[in-house]
């Protein structure tokens, strides 16, 4: 019993430290931030203005045109993502296919390039005299260059291109990883029954990823309303915010305009406000599974 006790204690103690770091690191910055979001002025002399923060936002051009912006990356690159990476972990999951090691490390590759190798990359490629501009004028689908930096539908779509880019690798690690978990015999079973290789991929494969599907689609959708690195790298949110983002909005008012660290802060706790509601969505989602 004795013995019992002093294991239990040393395990407590343990987990103390990274509990400690954890609430210093993140939980009281957090906090602090929620009353910052109530203040307004210089940052030596913040003084506390109640919600007039949230009820500027209404107002705030820039705001509602960052908020769309992050919203329609999340409605149309996250479900392209997901489906490409599901397709291509079932290609990429036949055990009859060679050199799979090889395709599978080319697409996850981008995951983990550098973002300014990878930005510099991708103005090159979609510049108005570079690759792909060339590549389309000398096929004949297009008759003149288009303007993927300067126009903001064109660079909204540049952005979604991206980002599924270099993102669509990294989800179908995980459906992968989950695709080899599934037994086998009931692939045989199913084929012997005459289930034709698309049914067995929504009857078998979809059903049995549902829980790998859920997580990364909460993940990539998190990721997304974080957007930052892309568009600050790719378009500085240009051209006249056509594709600024809350985040990058975010980091403009706290160190390229003057300094307003009140409404970046209140900014950023709409962000919080949508994680928040998807992890419930995904608490939910998950207790009707079981």
């Amino acid at each position: 019993m004795e013995q019992k006790t002093t294991r239990k204690s040393n395990g407590r103690s343990f987990i103390l430290l990274p509990i400690i770091l954890i609430s210093l690191v993140v939980f009281v910055p957090m906090i602090f931030a929620l009353i910052r979001s109530f203040q307004t002025g210089a940052p030596t002399a913040m003084t506390f203005n109640g919600i007039d923060n949230y009820k500027r936002m209404f107002t705030d051009t820039t705001f509602r045109k960052a908020f769309v912006n992050t919203f329609i990356y999340l409605i149309i690159q996250v479900p392209i993502m997901l489906f490409l990476g599901l397709i291509f972990a079932q290609l990429l999951n036949d055990r009859k296919l060679k050199f799979k090691g090889f395709f599978r490390t080319a697409l996850f590759l981008p995951a983990i390039t550098s973002l300014v190798s990878y930005s510099l990359i991708i103005k090159s490629l979609f510049a108005t005299n570079g690759f792909v501009n060339n590549m389309l004028l000398s096929l004949g689908w297009i008759d003149q260059a288009i303007p993927w930096l300067t126009d903001s539908l064109w660079a909204k779509i540049l952005i979604i291109v991206s980002i599924t880019w270099r993102w669509t690798g990294y989800n179908m690690i995980f459906y992968i990883s989950g695709m080899q978990n599934i037994d086998n015999e009931i692939y045989e079973a199913a084929e012997i029954d005459g289930a034709s290789k698309i049914q067995q991929f929504f009857k078998i494969t979809i059903p049995n990823l549902k829980p790998i599907i859920l997580f990364t689609t909460i993940t990539s959708t998190i990721g997304t309303l974080q957007l930052f690195d892309e568009v600050q790298n790719i378009t500085k949110g240009g051209p006249a915010n056509g594709t600024t983002t809350l985040s990058q909005y975010i980091y403009n008012l706290s160190f390229r305009f003057t300094p307003d660290f009140g409404y970046a802060a209140a900014v950023s706790f709409v962000i919080v406000f949508f994680i928040v509601l998807l992890s419930l969505i995904q608490r939910m989602v998950l207790k009707e599974e079981k």
